[in-house]
């Protein structure tokens, strides 16, 4: 901590005087700070802004954030549960999570209430634009003329008065490679966290897969990459064929692995970028589904890669040579669907793990699959709603087509009704020319998942019943009635009947979407969490070098079915991603040590043992170095000898902690609140 303190205080020295000779005297300070943001101070200082500006000249603001958000609409849909899963990573640090469009317009923010408040003094919000050229060097801005991550700490942001703040940003790219917006975390300056500008590479990296899912949802979706065990992860090229073998889309990574892939794209064939033929992949994929297949590239590399998402029958088309004799029946019946946790793609027998209250929920959804009645899902928030939604529609006859899922919740009040029902070209001030298909539309020949359906507004549920009882849609400002054939799943942490007692609800919709209604019990209530623990640890270990090594502590399986999960399932799928991430090389199995602090801050039961407590017998890290003093207890800073220096008060600390942990590095380091590499440099002193 005190290295940290030294190491922001001599950055902060440094670019004070590398601002002293750039805007005094005119200097270029190469060196003396990171070369993007020197690039953007250059391009700046070009452009004429002025560093002393106020940065309230807006000339958009708050006016234009409704168009902002309606161009934007499904980079804004998809990226609001990222967002939500970050802030919960950073949830009272002083920070807020943003997210801007590719013009630097501010179109959503998450974020701890004081830092808020002192955000919107420098228009930190909603509708304000932090375009470069309007704002000078900031995160957002500088992100999308970089078109690469950037972190703009303190002093460097251009203008003065931003050098409160503190911002890490990487940008999103659209499925067809360009920016289409930029996912931001912003703090105080005084509490800059070195890990965050990782953090934010991974939530934009999220965002990007779900948007290029999304887009070719009735593709043929290939994942590759060079190294094997990348597959499945975030860091996979991914890339979308038609049925007849064209490569129709490629993300960022699939396009900087194969190399040979033109800008527009324009439907390569895939027999241009691979030497092995599209329907030959499909064969061997078929075969084998669980296997990498190794592929030798045009341009002279070697990928491994493996078909996602494609049902057996989308690959006939591709091969056109299957001999008649062999029906659609016997080819899925040779390559059934796998229980894929990761991608969602699972059934509701996946989800039977001993708990009776879910298997009679189970049971009473499988009656009803295939039947035109609706289910209604309820629970608290995080208990799976969503994830069981899937299981039923990947259970039913619907399973090859789309699953669209919608969060009532989390879409605007006046975005709804456009997400919902699409709207025509021209239908509003900044609609897009072409128009935009709704989430109903997009679901049809499938399952459309209206999450958090009792938030719906009263106006939108009148519409909602209508396209129900007509299963027709029309889309806004538009006249033209358009047929569609959906099954529904809504789901609620609501009581719908109070609401419909209170006149929140329409009673006439509760009767349409309430066919059938199943109950998922809190996390806290159910007998089968060590199931739960196992299938989230294989989960966030597949495909990684250390998936099948990693285990769960017993202390750490008695403290999860002791603790009341508030959080239900979705924190505790954070806090194995969490303690899965803590843990060192040579580690394989998650200990008290590496739980987060946070999940110990109180007694979790009254008649439990204390979460501290816990912690402490396992060794848990105090918060800072300065915490193992009193413990290390040094001799007094004057001795015999006269004053004893502060390297030589740490090195008995060192000695101290090592004592008490058995020579255990990783315990050592973590006790003293520094990194591995750092206590050997500095046990090397001592030898």
């Amino acid at each position: 901590m005190t290295g940290q303190l030294l190491a922001g205080g001599a950055r902060e020295l440094r670019v004070t005087e590398a601002r002293r000779q750039f805007f005094e005297e005119g200097a270029c300070p190469e060196g003396e700070l990171p070369a993007e943001v020197l690039r953007s101070w250059l391009r700046c200082r070009d452009s004429g802004v002025d560093y002393q500006a106020d940065g309230r000249g807006d000339p958009e603001g708050r006016s234009g954030l409704v168009a902002a958000r309606e161009r934007s609409e499904l980079l804004l849909s998809n990226a609001s549960g990222v967002m939500e899963h970050v802030f919960e990573q950073i949830r009272a640090s002083g920070s807020m999570v943003i997210l801007a469009d590719d013009q630097g317009m501010i179109l959503h923010s998450l974020g701890d209430p004081d830092f808020v408040n002192r955000a919107q003094r420098v228009a930190l919000q909603p509708g304000a634009l932090w375009s470069e050229s309007l704002r000078g060097t900031n995160a957002i801005g500088t992100t999308l003329v970089e078109a690469a991550p950037v972190e703009v700490i303190g002093a460097e942001h251009f203008l003065d008065r931003n050098g409160i703040l503190t911002c890490s940003a990487a940008p999103v790219f659209s499925p067809t490679g360009e920016v289409a917006g930029v996912l931001d975390i912003s703090g105080d300056s005084r509490s800059n966290q070195r890990h965050t500008l990782g953090l934010v590479r991974l939530a934009a990296q999220l965002l990007e897969k779900r948007l290029f899912e999304i887009q070719y949802a009735r593709e043929i979706v290939v994942a590759i990459h060079a190294r094997p065990e990348c597959i499945g992860g975030l860091q996979e090229g991914l890339l979308a064929v038609s049925p007849e073998g064209r490569v129709v889309g490629a993300n960022s990574i699939a396009r900087g692995l194969l190399k040979s892939l033109p800008a527009g794209l324009e439907a390569v064939d895939f027999s241009a970028v691979s030497r092995l033929a599209f329907g030959s992949f499909i064969d061997r994929c078929t075969r084998d589904p669980y296997a990498l297949q190794a592929l030798d590239l045009r341009c002279g590399e070697r990928v491994f890669a493996r078909l996602r998402g494609a049902p057996p029958l989308i690959g006939m088309a591709a091969r056109g040579n299957r001999p008649a004799a062999e029906s659609p029946a016997r080819v899925q019946e040779a390559a059934p669907k796998p229980c894929n946790r990761r991608t969602g793609e699972i059934t509701l027998e996946c989800l039977a793990t001993g708990d009776p209250r879910l298997q009679l929920a189970l049971d009473r959804a499988a009656r009803i699959t295939g039947k035109d009645i609706p289910l209604l899902i309820q629970g608290e928030s995080g208990v799976g709603k969503e994830l069981f939604a899937r299981a039923f529609h990947f259970s039913g006859p619907r399973s090859d087509g789309p699953f669209v899922a919608l969060n009532c919740a989390a879409i605007p009040e006046n975005l709804i009704e456009s997400e919902l029902f699409g709207y025509v070209g021209g239908a509003f001030t900044g609609a897009r020319r072409e128009g935009s298909v709704g989430k109903i539309q997009q679901a049809h020949g499938g399952t459309l998942f209206l999450d958090e359906i009792g938030d719906m507004p009263l106006g939108m549920q009148a519409r909602l019943l209508r396209v129900l009882q007509e299963r027709c849609v029309t889309p806004v400002g538009g006249q033209r009635q358009i047929p569609v054939d959906i099954s529904l799943v809504c789901a609620t942490h609501r009581m719908l009947r109070d609401a419909v007692r209170a006149g929140s609800f329409r009673e006439d919709l509760y009767y349409r979407v309430n066919g059938l209604t199943v109950t998922v019990p809190p996390l806290r209530d159910r007998t089968d969490i060590r199931s739960i623990v196992a299938n989230i640890l294989e989960a966030e270990l597949a495909g990684t070098p250390r998936e099948g090594q990693v285990s769960i502590g017993g202390q750490v399986l008695d403290f999860f079915e002791r603790y009341p999960w508030p959080g239900n399932v979705r924190q505790l799928q954070n806090v194995i991603r969490v303690a899965a991430a803590l843990l060192d090389d040579d580690e394989t199995e998650i200990l008290p040590v590496h739980l987060p602090e946070e999940l110990f801050g109180a007694d979790p039961m009254d008649d439990a043992e204390s979460g501290q407590g816990l912690l402490q017998d396992a060794g848990q890290p105090p918060r800072s170095m300065a915490a193992v003093m009193p413990t290390a207890q040094p001799a007094p800073l004057m001795a015999a000898g006269g004053a004893r220096s502060l390297d030589e008060i740490e090195l008995e600390a060192i000695a101290v902690v090592m004592r008490e942990v058995g020579g255990n590095v990783s315990a050592a380091a973590r006790r003293l609140g520094i990194s591995r590499n750092t206590l050997y440099r500095k046990i090397g002193r001592m030898s």
